[in-house]
């Protein structure tokens, strides 16, 4: 649900190398609508996001499968990356289950992958709101016959650049290695997205 369609890019100098998909000439325009932080604190990906690259993630706790994966790549991205460049860069996780997923329980998810990644609730409405400016798909969920509920909610991990749009997105399977790459392009300004 929610998948990014119809996207594609093509890039400069690094471009042929660039694992995630650009979305020039026209990329998502962020909401602004504010989230939660871990500490109570009104969030937005706009207003609250002052480095010159973010990356977020939307996932939930309880997830059985890909969020895990996708935020373990998150963390050994973070690790591969130099001082100056994790100067340079924010990620945040959203979580797309706040219902179950309070702010305590956010801080210590995050926290298990590496600490220094931001961890943003709220109310699921905004949630949805400010997931789908960026073609992030998020459902309320469903009923389990166990008597759970499942979360539907897009895979993609998505780059807010310092104008606050989303210039390039990358898939679930990307690696540690690929998106390591493709962030420092970014960061370096290697990549023509005309």
């Amino acid at each position: 649900m929610g998948l990014l369609a119809g996207c594609g890019g093509s890039g400069g100098t690094s471009s042929a190398d660039f694992t995630g998909t650009l979305l020039a000439p026209e990329p998502f325009k962020v909401s602004s609508t504010p989230l939660v932080d871990t500490e109570g604190a009104a969030y937005s990906l706009t207003e609250d996001t002052d480095k010159d690259l973010t990356l977020v993630f939307f996932g939930y706790t309880h997830c059985p499968d890909i969020c895990g994966q996708v935020m373990a790549t998150l963390a050994g991205t973070l690790a591969r990356l130099d001082d100056e460049q994790k100067e340079r860069l924010d990620v945040v996780f959203v979580t797309t289950d706040p219902a179950r997923d309070d702010a305590a329980t956010v801080q210590a998810y995050v926290e298990a992958f590496d600490p220094s990644i931001i961890g943003l609730t709220g109310d699921l409405d905004d949630i949805v709101e400010v997931g789908r400016s960026m073609a992030v798909g998020v459902d309320a969920g469903k009923k389990l016959p166990s008597g759970g509920y499942e979360v539907t909610h897009g895979t993609q991990v998505l780059a807010i650049d310092s104008s606050d749009e989303t210039p390039a997105y990358w898939k679930a399977d990307v690696s540690q290695a690929q998106l390591a790459h493709d962030v420092t392009a970014i960061l370096d300004g290697e990549l023509d997205e005309g």
